[in-house]
């Protein structure tokens, strides 16, 4: 079946409504319903209203709370320890990020580890929101094993995102990579919509290389760039879990399903730029890569986050593409009728 079109602020509405059927207060449905819209305005459907059916079932499952927005500690004057208490990921790290970029206005830098929370999204939304106002962001997180590691055959590490956002005009500085191929969830959406995989994204269950989008959800997926990604993203998962006192490896969970405890970390780091004028070199840095001479005239040098603005405008004037299963099961949790 061909995907739904569907206008930006339509999905949003009947997302807020999905989840404040199933107990989130409205100004927390509308952040949490805000993200999964924003990732599918900027082409990543992976993260976006594919994962509310999910979401809702944790909720009443009773391994996600619609309520809390986390407990926090202070351990020393920049490092806030938070206990997310089974909290939906972007509102507990909106919390978190509130406190610690107010924080990090006096101290220079400031720290949130942040364990027992949800899913937390798309990195990059977070990193956009910090250098808006004028600080940097370096945020990770880690995710149940899905990777193998370089020459392996079986899923052991997380994909292991970073994100990284600097301020910048005419808009911030964004970064936000996984540091697996794709991501499960990319594969998820593959599956959904029936298209295969692109060689050497994945292997099925055997550690056999695999084009099967479906196949490869109980397989694995590949570290980007070969030993040096496996190593970074290897890197990454120890220093989060050591900060957080999260788990590690195959014995994380609740990323992907609807049943389990989510155990994975979370690490946002905010730093006051030592100066405001920084903002006009890294924008004329910028504009000079853009402006530089492409390999190829019919595509000229981006910097990050470029393509994923290019394809939010267009979004937003043509709508956000649905899969038309996901929209069904939306509107069903939203209360509202099926399609005829």
């Amino acid at each position: 079946m061909d995907e739904l079109l569907i206008d930006a602020s339509e999905a949003t509405s009947l997302a807020v409504r999905a989840l404040m059927n199933s107990g989130v207060r409205e100004v927390h449905a509308r952040t949490q319903a805000e993200f999964l819209v924003e990732a599918e305005l900027r082409g990543r459907a992976s993260h976006g209203l594919l994962r509310l059916p999910r979401l809702i079932e944790r909720i009443r499952n009773g391994v996600a709370d619609p309520v809390t927005t986390g407990r926090g500690q202070w351990r020393g004057q920049a490092f806030l320890q938070v206990d997310g208490e089974r909290g939906l990921g972007p509102v507990v790290a909106y919390s978190a990020l509130d406190q610690i970029c107010d924080r990090a206005r006096q101290t220079g830098v400031a720290m949130a580890a942040i364990s027992n929370s949800n899913h937390l999204g798309m990195l990059a939304l977070y990193a956009e929101s910090v250098a808006r106002q004028g600080q940097v962001l370096f945020a990770l997180t880690t995710s149940e094993a899905l990777v193998h590691p370089w020459g392996g055959r079986k899923a052991m590490l997380g994909t292991n995102p970073v994100a990284i956002g600097v301020p910048a005009q005419p808009r911030p500085f964004v970064l936000d990579m996984a540091t697996s191929l794709i991501s499960m969830g990319q594969v998820h959406d593959y599956a959904n919509r029936g298209q295969p995989l692109e060689p050497g994204w994945a292997l099925d269950s055997n550690g056999d290389p695999t084009l099967d989008a479906a196949a490869a959800r109980q397989g694995s997926i590949s570290p980007f760039g070969g030993p040096k990604g496996y190593a970074l993203g290897l890197g990454f998962e120890v220093m989060v879990a050591a900060l957080t006192a999260s788990a590690l490896g195959t014995d994380v969970t609740g990323t992907l399903d609807s049943e389990t405890v989510c155990n994975k970390g979370d690490i946002f780091i905010v730093i006051e730029p030592a100066a405001k004028s920084s903002v006009g070199s890294v924008s004329a840095y910028l504009e000079a890569l853009r402006a530089s001479s492409s390999a190829d005239p019919a595509r000229p040098v981006n910097v990050p986050g470029d393509r994923a603005h290019a394809m939010r405008e267009r979004s937003l004037a043509s709508g956000v593409s649905i899969a038309p299963a996901i929209w069904d099961s939306i509107r069903e949790y939203a209360g509202v009728r099926a399609r005829s």
